[in-house]
Parts: C-alpha cells; structure tokens; sequence
C-alpha cells in the first residue's frame, strides 16, 4: 500500500475554483477505526454548502466544521463506499476484505477512516460501489423523514416534492416499501424516472399546479419549499404531516430556514403539523437502507459520473441545477 493518496482539500469558502487535489500522507487508522478504499463516493447538495460557506449562521457556526472565517477542516466529501483494507487492533466486527458504505469526512479521497459503530456498515450485496456511495445521506434522510418524522404508516397518501432529486427519488421509493400510496411531483423531463421508481401519480410541476389537484394527503414530503402554507393547508388532510426537508436557500444567512419558520408560524394554531428536521448516520439506519437495496425496494439513480480530479466540476454541476438522483465520484 503507498504511503500517499489523492484527496480534495478547500481552504477557503468559494466556488468550486477553490479545490485543491493533493497528495497527502494516509490516514492514522485509530483503535476503533478502519482505513477504508473508497471505491465510489457521492455529492449532496450539503457539500457544496459547505464548500460555499452558505448560509452563513448554518454552516459556519457549527462545530467541528467550517469556522467564521474558512473552514477548520479542509476536507471535502462525506458518503463513500469501499473495500476495508486495515483495522485497528479494538475493531471486531469488520476484517480487512469487508465491503461497506458510510459516511466519513473527507470521502472525496481515494482512501478514508471510517470508525466501527459509527456511519458505516456493510456494503449490500450484489450492489455496485457507486449505488452504496449514493445511499447514505439522502436514502437516511428519506427514512428517517417518513418513518420518525412523518410517522407514515400503510395505506397512506403522501405526496413527495422534489421526486426526482437525491433525497426525493429516494423518499418515492421508500414511501412505496411502506405501503403508501404515492403521489411525485417533478419537471417533465423526470416523469418518467418518478414513475419508474413506483410513484403511483406523477405531477409535472411546470404544466400544473399539485396544491390544486383536489386530492388531500396524509403527509406532505417536501424537498423544494416552493408553496405558501395556505397553499399546502389546502391538500392537507386535518391530521396530515409537512416533513420540510429543503427549502429556498435566498437567505444568506439562514437559508431555508427562515422560510420554514414563516410557515411554522402560519400552521401553529392549526390541526396539521409542520415539521424540520436534520437527519443523523447511524449504522442501525444505513443497514434499514441496506436491506432495502438488497430485496430490490431500493435503488440509485446515477445522473452523472466524475473522476477524482475531475470533483471541481461535479460540484459546480451540482450548484448550478437541480440534480435528478445522484452524482458519484470515482477516484
């Protein structure tokens, strides 16, 4: 094994200009920490977030992370998927040889540390390193906003906005898995991917407006933030549930939380609830996940593939659109 590997650094907050590739030592493996190959990893929105520095009181405040003025750790990346090639001398549930998928700062590298118990569990079989690499933010984020947020149950009706994206083309299919009758909206280029992924109605946003479809919801998975509460109210069953997952990033400090608060404010006398939320790794959630890409209810949608020295450009692809299903990175 070298002693040196590639990796993608920012120093600064900016645009995509701001990366660097760099040759640096290998990762420490720690007593309870593995050093992981990566094979395949994936873009969130959240990186170029972080990347960007934006919204300011958001990304810049938390710690650990991006500080006020640049960010404190200069890694980028966090899902990945790999091939375990070492573990430290406390690891027990993981042998070099081991498949798996998590997240770990740092992912846009061609090697990274993944600590056992933490994000990271084993890679499901028959799957392709690239479709694991997608799974772990945007598949744990759909679960954990359905099943803990929206309390989803069988037979339900939900509608997701944003189906086509990372989180969205995720959330149709889990929300199916579920046994909820679902409802997509997306850009007509996407309608047909929605449909394919189980959606059982598709609305294409830019011909029509689905707060004027006439069918109420149980729960409303949204991943846009683009409607008025009045507007949502009126699809809403009266103990129906708004999951905000995304939301208008114009508030260049807050981002979409401003406009998640001004609804909050709207619906605090009302029967229906309103709720945000930020999702969590845990290896029990990434294994849910898992299962479900192993039985075949689970699947990535790959919409565009780079190479490690090529991440500049996967990030400014993912600032300037929205993505359908995901982008993954190849070292």
């Amino acid at each position: 094994m070298a002693d040196t590997m590639r990796a993608a650094f920012y120093h600064r907050y900016g645009r995509p200009d701001v990366i660097e590739l760099r040759d640096v030592e290998m990762p420490v493996v720690g007593d309870n920490q593995m050093l992981v190959r990566i094979r395949a990893a994936a873009v969130n929105p959240l990186d170029y977030r972080w990347l960007t520095g934006t919204p300011v009181l958001l990304i810049r405040r938390r710690a650990g992370r991006p500080g006020w003025r640049g960010p404190k750790d200069e890694r980028l990346g966090v899902d990945y998927a790999g091939v375990v090639e070492t573990v430290g001398r406390d690891v027990t549930g993981f042998r070099p040889g081991d498949e798996v998928f998590g997240s770990s700062m740092g992912a846009f590298a061609e090697y990274a540390c993944a600590r056992e118990g933490g994000s990271v569990a084993r890679k499901p079989a028959g799957v392709t390193f690239e479709d694991a690499a997608a799974l772990p933010v945007a598949a744990v984020t759909a679960l954990q906003g359905l099943r803990d947020h929206g309390k989803l149950q069988a037979g339900q009706h939900v509608l997701v906005n944003g189906a086509s994206g990372g989180v969205g083309h995720y959330a149709v299919q889990l929300a199916k898995a579920f046994g909820a009758e679902v409802t997509g909206v997306c850009s007509t280029r996407n309608t047909a991917m929605v449909r394919s992924l189980g959606a059982d109605h598709v609305f294409d946003y830019t011909r029509e407006d689905f707060t004027r479809g006439g069918h109420r919801y149980d729960l409303i998975f949204d991943n846009i933030g683009n409607k008025s509460w009045s507007q949502y109210r009126r699809i809403m069953q009266p103990a129906a549930i708004l999951v905000m997952v995304g939301g208008p990033h114009r508030d260049p400090l807050l981002g979409p939380r401003v406009y998640q608060w001004r609804l909050g404010l709207m619906a605090r006398s009302d029967s229906r609830r309103i709720v945000g939320f930020r999702a969590t790794m845990p290896a029990a959630d990434l294994e849910i996940v898992a299962g479900f890409m192993e039985s075949g209810k689970l699947r990535s949608v790959i919409d565009k593939r780079y190479r490690l020295d090529e991440i500049a450009e996967a990030l400014r692809y993912m600032g300037k659109r929205r993505v359908p299903g995901k982008i993954v990175i190849l070292p």
